[in-house]
């Protein structure tokens, strides 16, 4: 995998990226806002009930930095935003397996409790999937961007074999085989002439 595989702007696949890291930075941003708002201790470990989590002025801090960093990123788009959310999302499983380490312990500096460690976890895996999606898979489809930035040959190759098929009229809207028999490219046409002179003669006798 090529992390600088480059994805246009307008792609499909831009619009899933923008609105994961816009949605995820707008929880975390919110999630800040409320910690600040109720003027939580820096380094307090014990922490206070915000949403349904523990939190600090540290992770506040944290919350917000990462929240507006992702709305950025919405903005941006593309493959800066794709690779963004999949950072930001191992960070939060990574911090999730940390702080679980450190439950009850006075380096907690982030005041987690188990439904912090649970929300890190499912909320890394969101972002990363929003990030992840169509640009690592074995099986993308042969017209994904990434699939053909890491396979130029055979989109070259299949990108001739598809002008070979066109100019031969094979594929195209209104030139299947029955179709072309129907016009005149089959064994039967120059009897149904025949037939049709003989009727033209009668008619004028």
């Amino acid at each position: 995998m090529k992390i600088q595989d480059e994805l246009p702007m307008d792609h499909r696949l831009s619009g899933v990226y923008r609105y994961g890291a816009a949605a995820s930075g707008l929880i975390l941003l919110l999630f800040g806002i409320l910690g600040f708002a109720n003027r939580l201790d820096f380094f307090d470990t014990t922490g206070s009930e915000i949403a349904g989590l523990s939190s600090n002025g540290l992770l506040s801090l944290i919350s917000v930095t990462v929240g507006t960093l992702l709305i950025v990123g919405a903005f941006i788009g593309g493959n800066f935003a794709s690779t963004l959310n999949m950072t930001v999302g191992a960070l939060f499983i990574l911090s999730g397996f940390v702080n679980l380490a450190l439950l009850e312990r006075s380096a907690n500096i982030l005041a987690f409790r188990m439904p912090n460690v649970i929300f890190s976890f499912v909320m890394g895996l969101v972002i990363l999937t929003f990030g992840m999606y169509g640009r690592i898979s074995g099986g993308l489809p042969h017209d994904n961007p990434y699939w053909l930035r890491r396979h130029p040959e055979q989109a070259a190759a299949e990108e001739e074999r598809r002008r070979r098929l066109a100019a031969a009229g094979i594929g195209a809207p209104g030139r299947t085989p029955e179709s072309l028999g129907a016009r005149g490219a089959g064994p039967d046409r120059p009897a149904l002439n025949r037939d049709n002179h003989r009727e033209s003669a009668q008619g004028r006798a």
